[in-house]
């Protein structure tokens, strides 16, 4: 029992850590570098399968010593391993031209995948020697995966990710000892011991991450008594607070070259280093305020009279002044991050004029289509704020992240809750040559249509300033008067309306002059009748994101990447998506150490042979386990994607749906033992194909189902509390997760009895295909939607139970016929 509690602390160490790299990487470089390096370090499981295949026969017989010390030794390596790679010089942004990056990169690789290899020698090792109870070790696996996910999510809203990072060497010393415990009580002691000083005995500093001098938080420090005054962390991210009193914050996106007034002393607010927003001085003169509306985001308050507001991610407070500014009676204002909130109605309340406690204004913390449904308000302005820098927004760097806020769906649902007349109005940056403006553009026409709107092109207006568009969606057609009113706001600003009803190309081309007028021609066109053939032929990704696919910032075409390339002496370089391509690199690298982990043990298994009644060849063996892995997180991450929108906030996605997953998959594991054992003996009831085929069974008509079943389902549960969406979402993972749990333990327990030396290279199949699938869900579902990655999982998980009924399946039934 203490091994197995060993197992289980280790292997939420290991998901933990994951996750704390995830986070600390995200503050040092961007998501996509992020996400690269972590993936490969991942590939330390494989290697460790690999490792042990080859040196089974030493290892085994030494199985506590090596289990305690490689325990042990992830505890050193996961803080370590970080402090070390924050020392290596890697620049992504000079990976195009420093052949030396690629050195740094590889190194960074190897220090990071050093903790997953030995935990993956653990709990591997302890599948291989305890064969006979496979099961119980995966169970215990899962179930410890599970509570890890969940523990460090809770840990981050009290520690900082370093000091959550050093307290996972406590949690490596206290597996070790635990493995030891029946064994030699001393050395246990002294490893648990050890476990309560190790947290203690790491510098903060050498494990405090620090964001590339790239980043706007290290550009914005750069400047003359710049200075942090205040930060804080949580599971959603490091809100850093900077003053500059010598060379003042002037944060006002696309403000009017006309604007005679400028903002007055702000504080900007960055989160993990980018995604600048600001709180700005307020003391009640409005008068002081005039700037604001000289900004395009302004455009729908010369609309409206004194509308009623909702403001969806009020940030730092920018778009509630625009509001009050423009005499909004009521303002509903809308933020998922509880801390950043805090700032504005707490810590800098009087800095910024008690902005919360203005008449009116009521502050929600909530993500935003969650805050919808579960509201019956309607308004006459639905205001998104403009929530990414535009240094980040321009490098691609969001083109791996879902966003359900840009989506057909998202649109709709925004365009249901205006009074009849109201507007929905949506700011981005501006880039050349244009992407998301027309992307938002197409969404917001296909959502008319979907609405059951004939001539959506009546409802929409978008103007430019030099750096912003703004795009107006009617609840209604646009009237005369309101054209001529968006005239006239553009004209006095010197803003370009980039389309209107009934307006004429010579117009959209007048201030802000572009070679040609390309937002124009592109609203035009896609108002058209050869929409779907200009979204072909344009040079980037613009068809509308969905909720199945919500990758709003995915722009990237292959076709143009050569014409890129090309002009990279002139600045083409700077067009590339550079998270999409990140992404391919990820998988290319991956595939190929993959291949090399995979095939390495061949030449130890060659020799002896393998008995006659195993199942199948090594390619079907390989087969199996690697559809396993694929199939497994294919399911995990669709429906982690499904689950976290209904349940409207992404710390669920780890704290409810992950840890679900993954419990009721531990669960589903110990059961296998009980179902094989029955069909093994020929005991009622028993499924008569065997327990492989079964279990497979119940995932592909279980996740097909879920596939049709869950989308009106969870359209009708929204409006629920939180505490009964979260118990729906786990009683509906349940079942499919239990029968995930039960194919791999089974295909071991297979192995144990004919080849158990197979055992570990099947562990290192698990391991690279589990890397490999993460990439590759994600790439599917930017170019295919997360139902094809959801069917392709079935068909996975079809093939591996056909591969896998071999002569071992024949073989057992033959014995149950005898008998």
């Amino acid at each position: 029992m203490p091994l197995l509690l060993a197992v289980s602390v280790l292997s939420a160490a290991v998901i933990a850590y994951e996750i704390l790299l995830m986070r600390l990487f995200s503050i040092v470089l961007w998501y996509h570098f992020a996400y690269m390096i972590i993936s490969l370090a991942l590939l330390g499981f494989g290697a460790s399968g690999t490792m042990l295949t080859l040196a089974q026969g030493w290892l085994r017989p030494r199985f506590a010593g090596v289990f305690a010390t490689a325990a042990a030794l992830f505890g050193v390596t996961a803080v370590a391993g970080f402090a070390l790679a924050r020392r290596v010089p890697f620049n992504p942004l000079e990976v195009v031209w420093d052949p030396n990056q690629l050195l740094y990169l590889s190194a960074l690789y190897l220090v990071l995948a050093v903790p997953f290899f030995c935990a993956g020698t653990c709990i591997g090792l302890a599948l291989t020697v305890l064969k006979d109870r496979v099961n119980l070790v995966y169970r215990y696996d899962l179930l410890g995966a599970g509570a890890g996910a969940a523990a460090v999510v809770a840990a981050l809203f009290v520690f900082t990710p370093a000091f959550s990072l050093m307290l996972l060497s406590a949690v490596g010393f206290g597996a070790a000892g635990l493995s030891l415990w029946g064994r030699a009580r001393r050395p246990a002691v002294a490893l648990v011991l050890l476990a309560f000083a190790a947290p203690f005995a790491w510098p903060e500093g050498w494990v405090t991450p620090e964001p590339s001098p790239y980043k706007g938080l290290s550009q914005a420090l750069r400047v003359p008594d710049a200075r942090v005054v205040a930060e804080r962390s949580s599971p959603l991210g490091l809100i850093t607070v900077v003053e500059s009193p010598t060379i003042p914050f002037r944060h006002a996106p696309g403000l009017s070259l006309n604007a005679t007034g400028e903002p007055p002393p702000q504080l900007g607010v960055f989160t993990d280093g980018e995604s600048l927003t600001v709180i700005t001085r307020h003391d009640g003169d409005w008068a002081r305020l005039d700037y604001l509306d000289y900004q395009s985001a302004a455009l729908p308050y010369h609309l409206l009279d004194r509308p009623r507001v909702l403001v969806l991610g009020v940030g730092g407070g920018a778009d509630l002044l625009l509001a009050l500014y423009h005499g909004a009676r009521a303002v509903d204002a809308v933020e998922l991050n509880p801390q950043m909130a805090g700032l504005v109605r707490d810590d800098y309340a009087d800095f910024a004029g008690r902005l919360f406690e203005a008449e009116g204004v009521t502050l929600h913390i909530a993500e935003a289509r969650g805050f919808l449904a579960r509201s019956a308000d309607r308004y006459d302005l639905i205001q998104l704020a403009l929530m990414d820098s535009f240094s980040a927004s321009a490098a691609g760097v969001f083109a791996l992240s879902e966003s359900t806020l840009y989506t057909v769906e998202a649109l709709m649902e925004f365009l249901a809750r205006l009074e009849p007349g109201g507007l929905l109005a949506i700011t981005r940056w501006l880039k050349l040559p244009p992407r998301d403006a027309l992307k938002l553009f197409a969404t917001a026409v296909e959502a008319l249509e979907r609405g059951g709107v004939s001539e959506p092109g009546e409802r929409l207006a978008l103007i430019r300033s030099w750096k912003t568009t703004t795009l107006v969606v009617k609840n209604g057609a646009f009237t005369a008067g309101e054209t001529a009113a968006v005239r006239v706001f553009a004209e006095a600003r010197s803003f370009d309306v980039a389309y209107l009803p009934a307006i004429e190309a010579a117009e959209a081309n007048r201030y802000n002059v572009l070679d040609a007028a390309y937002f124009f021609d592109g609203a035009r066109a896609l108002l058209g009748p050869d929409r779907d053939r200009f979204l072909e032929d344009y040079g980037f990704e613009i068809t509308p994101a969905t909720d199945d696919r919500p990758y709003f910032f995915h722009f990237f075409k292959w076709r143009v990447l050569p014409e890129f390339l090309s002009l990279r002496e002139r600045g083409g370089i700077a067009l590339i998506e550079w998270g999409y391509l990140i992404l391919l690199a990820t998988l290319v690298q991956a595939a190929v150490a993959s291949l090399l982990l995979i095939l390495a043990p061949l030449v130890a298994l060659a020799r002896p042979a393998p008995r006659p009644d195993v199942a199948g060849s090594r390619g079907r063996v390989a087969c199996y386990f690697l559809a396993l892995g694929l199939a497994f997180l294919f399911i995990e991450i669709a429906f982690m994607q499904r689950f976290t929108l209904f349940l409207s906030h992404p710390l669920y996605a780890i704290a409810v749906v992950l840890a679900s997953f993954l419990v009721f998959a531990g669960l589903g594991s110990g059961a296998s033992a009980r179902l094989a054992a029955r069909w093994e003996q020929g005991s009622r009831p028993a499924p008569p194909a065997g327990p492989i085929p079964v279990a497979v069974a119940g995932i592909v008509a279980i996740s097909l189902l879920y596939l049709v079943l869950l989308p009106p389902l969870f359209d009708a549960l929204r409006p629920l509390p939180d505490a009964a969406k979260i118990a729906v979402s786990a009683t509906l993972i349940a079942p499919l997760a239990f029968c995930m749990g039960m194919p791999f333990p089974l295909g071991l327990k297979r192995l144990a009895a004919g080849a158990p030396e197979w055992i570990p290279w099947a562990w290192a199949i698990n391991g690279c295909a589990s890397v490999l699938s993460a990439v590759l869900a994600t790439l599917l579902a930017i170019h295919f939607g997360f139902t094809v990655v959801v069917g392709l999982a079935a068909a996975l998980y079809g093939l591996a139970a056909v591969v896998f009924a071999g002569p071992l399946e024949r073989r057992a039934q033959g014995v149950v016929n005898h008998g």
